[in-house]
């Protein structure tokens, strides 16, 4: 009797490669742990590389819940040109001078796109605008409008400013950047509204994600290190790592996978998402308040 191959739960934490799209990379996993039930949270651009959190079998029901977390990029802006897709895959738009911009006037416009802002995501994006990508809408040339959307930049420091000339010969100014923020921003878009800020327009030239919430680039595996060796994240690991934790006695736990909702203490009541584990350390669920109570997101025991 030949002994049925089976794939670990977990995370994977996949540094991916630039030139592979999010869904590129799924279906590579999908052959490298034998296993469909293989999804990620939180898109990356093609251009980009680094951090893309995969989920594996179980663990895939976790990815809805660490996709509205905080994300840390390191990238390239180039200040001096438009691009249509408002990074270096698209055609350029529009070239101007950029060499007389000064660094006040870029830590200024930096500033103005610092803490809450209203964010136009770029056309070129996943974005569905009456249940069609806007990508799509974009390439059939199509006129629309992408509504602004509420996103969080909590950090974004520029590195080094250097002086660059751009294939057309326009002089152009490269600005190392990092950028922490919430999900759903763009940052390609700040990069876009950055160059508009300052009068010269900008693009991305290049993006590495250092981090998805808890998860960072050195816990991350190349596809081809996963190739030779699948590195997978425990699913009571993950979710210990990105959620708060609740420990419960052998009878609450009985009790919450029976279906009981359990009275939650206080110290969750805004804590949103909660990994419950039983005394022997397993993890039973992913759990909210709702009306004073434990409500279930998912089970996983």
């Amino acid at each position: 009797m030949t002994q049925k191959h089976t794939t670990p739960d977990g995370l994977v934490i996949v540094d991916k490669p630039s030139g592979f799209t999010s869904h590129d990379v799924v279906a590579k996993m999908r052959g490298i742990a034998r296993t469909r039930r293989v999804g990620h949270a939180g898109t990356l651009d093609p251009m980009a590389t680094g951090v893309l959190v995969l989920g594996v079998e179980r663990a895939t029901k976790l990815l809805g819940h660490l996709a509205l977390t905080e994300k840390e990029y390191l990238g390239t802006v180039r200040l001096g040109q438009n691009t249509l897709t408002d990074d270096a895959e698209g055609e350029i738009t529009s070239s101007t001078d950029a060499s007389k911009v000064t660094r006040e006037a870029i830590d200024a416009g930096i500033a103005k796109l610092s803490g809450a802002i209203m964010q136009v995501p770029s056309k070129v994006s996943a974005i569905k605008i009456d249940g069609v990508r806007s990508y799509k809408r974009a390439r059939e040339g199509e006129e629309f409008e992408i509504p602004a959307r509420p996103v969080t930049v909590s950090s974004f420091t520029v590195y080094d400013v250097r002086d660059a000339v751009a294939e057309d010969g326009t002089p152009v100014l490269d600005l190392v950047v990092s950028v922490v923020c919430s999900s759903g921003t763009y940052i390609r878009a700040l990069a876009r509204d950055l160059g508009a800020d300052l009068g010269v327009g900008g693009h991305l030239t290049a993006l590495r994600r250092t981090r998805v919430g808890p998860y960072k680039l050195d816990s991350a595996k190349t596809l081809d290190q996963l190739q030779e060796e699948l590195t997978v994240m425990p699913i009571a690991e993950a979710a210990e790592a990105a959620f708060p934790r609740w420990g419960v006695d052998a009878r609450r736990a009985r009790l919450l996978l029976n279906g009981v909702r359990l009275e939650m203490p206080d110290e969750y009541a805004d804590a949103g998402p909660v990994a419950v584990f039983d005394p022997e350390g397993r993890f039973l669920a992913l759990v909210e308040l709702h009306k004073g109570k434990a409500k279930s997101l998912a089970v996983f025991a």
